[in-house]
């Protein structure tokens, strides 16, 4: 009981902390960013060693600025020094593991003890909460069965912030039919999961399943998508960008709908391939410091996704600072003729706003070769169409949207009947097997 009533404690502190001055925030950030990194220079191998081959005292890192005298750590580093990344004040047998999902076929894992996924909890619930999900809400959600472990017995039996977890890997129909029996407040999921949970509904005629909130993570969510979800469901969608070495990073308010980045817990930077920070509205990499994990610490950690900084501040009354669109991972990053890089965001807003995507049920793009791009396309069950008529008139849509001449179209399209989802369980729709940071540079 005492561990339920420090859980409740810690998510009041950091709800107040929600609404500090920025410049309280940056105090309280730089506070423990000492804490951190002092820690990590006297109790683990990987940073004593990094620090001292890059001639980098420790103790004079004392703002966010000085951050930037640290190089960036790249999840393969940490995958090849796993051990020596590790605290030497903790058992590596007795803290809990974690891996990423492994999409560029390596997946990482992470070693947390108890507090840290405490906290962990702490920052999923007060993301939910800001977004009005009440604490014995009924709540289903569609994930990995991976994560059905990370709910106690106790936990269920009080029912609190107790999510009843449902198999991405079931049939769509099966998902359905438990949620609909579930009756669910609040409604989570991989984006892709709860795209295909709403055709499904539609195509049932269903509308048994009326959440009050939805949640979805996990994968980009375009617009189209959201707003399939949303007129199925009647219910408003608020996307949450999380990774599994920190849990929750940033999350959609239910007033504005901005990205809320959770900056009492981690310290989020924007790079360009120079390792220089981005202005405001410009892409970068992704680099996290977190101030919360001493198991195993994370400084300047590169996630691997690109996102937009913003120095916008959200009328909902949260200081916390901001970011604007998630544009996915490097490697979903799709090489162009003459080096030009796209994001994966921009393929999936290209092709739903082809003049016959109605046509089309799911797509998969891949890119295993820099002279040509593979668009993989399920067509819908009840759609007839001409597809030669109908390649000649995406490729066109693709070559106008994109700004490509006749001479760079290196596009092709094959129908298929089923598009499977990754072994992860989510399903990416932008793929790229490229090096494209290499080709970056």
């Amino acid at each position: 009981m005492s561990y339920y009533l420090a859980a409740l404690y810690a998510l009041h502190g950091s709800i107040k902390r929600a609404y500090w001055h920025p410049e309280k925030i940056r105090r309280h950030q730089e506070k423990n960013l000492k804490k951190v990194i002092r820690y990590a220079y006297e109790n683990v191998p990987f940073y004593h060693r990094k620090f001292k081959e890059w001639k980098i005292n420790p103790y004079e890192i004392n703002s966010i600025e000085d951050l930037n005298k640290i190089p960036v750590t790249e999840k393969k580093e940490l995958r090849s020094n796993l051990t020596s990344a590790v605290s030497r004040e903790f058992n590596i047998s007795s803290l809990r593991m974690l891996s990423t999902s492994g999409s560029t076929g390596k997946p990482l894992n992470v070693f947390i003890s108890k507090k840290e996924d405490l906290i962990r909890k702490i920052k999923h619930v007060r993301a939910n909460m800001s977004c009005g999900q009440k604490l014995w809400d009924k709540w289903a959600a569609i994930t990995s069965p991976s994560h059905f472990s990370e709910v106690s017995g106790f936990h269920r039996k009080i029912g609190f912030f107790s999510p009843i977890f449902i198999s991405v890997f079931e049939s769509t129909e099966a998902q359905l039919s438990k949620i609909e029996k579930i009756k669910p407040d609040v409604l989570g999921g991989y984006s892709s999961s709860l795209v295909l949970l709403a055709k499904e509904s539609e195509k049932r005629g269903s509308n048994e399943v009326k959440p009050r909130i939805i949640f979805s993570g996990a994968e980009l969510l375009d617009d189209k998508s959201r707003l399939l979800i949303e007129k199925t469901f009647n219910a408003p969608v608020y996307d949450q960008y999380a990774i599994i070495e920190l849990e929750r990073v940033a999350w959609q308010c239910c007033e504005k709908k901005k990205y809320h980045i959770d900056a009492d817990f981690i310290i989020t930077q924007f790079i360009d391939k120079n390792c220089e920070e981005v202005s405001a509205g410009e892409r970068g990499s992704i680099v996290c410091t977190s101030l919360f994990n001493y198991a195993m610490p994370l400084i300047r950690y590169a996630v691997g996704d690109i996102g937009v900084p913003s120095d916008e501040i959200c009328s909902c009354g949260r200081s916390l600072p901001l970011m604007g669109v998630i544009e996915g991972r490097r490697d979903s990053l799709l090489s162009l003729p003459g080096g030009r890089l796209l994001s994966p965001r921009t393929m999936t807003i290209t092709m739903n706003s082809f003049e016959l995507s109605y046509f089309i049920d799911q797509f998969r793009i891949i890119q295993r070769k820099p002279s040509l791009i593979d668009i993989y396309v399920k067509l819908k069950e009840d759609k007839k169409v001409d597809n030669w008529g109908f390649k000649r008139k995406l490729l066109a849509h693709i070559e106008r949207s994109l700004n490509l001449s006749a001479s760079e179209e290196f596009f092709e399209i094959e129908f298929v009947e089923n598009l499977p989802l990754d072994k992860s369980g989510k399903f990416s729709s932008v793929i790229s097997e490229l090096d494209c940071e290499r080709n970056e540079k």
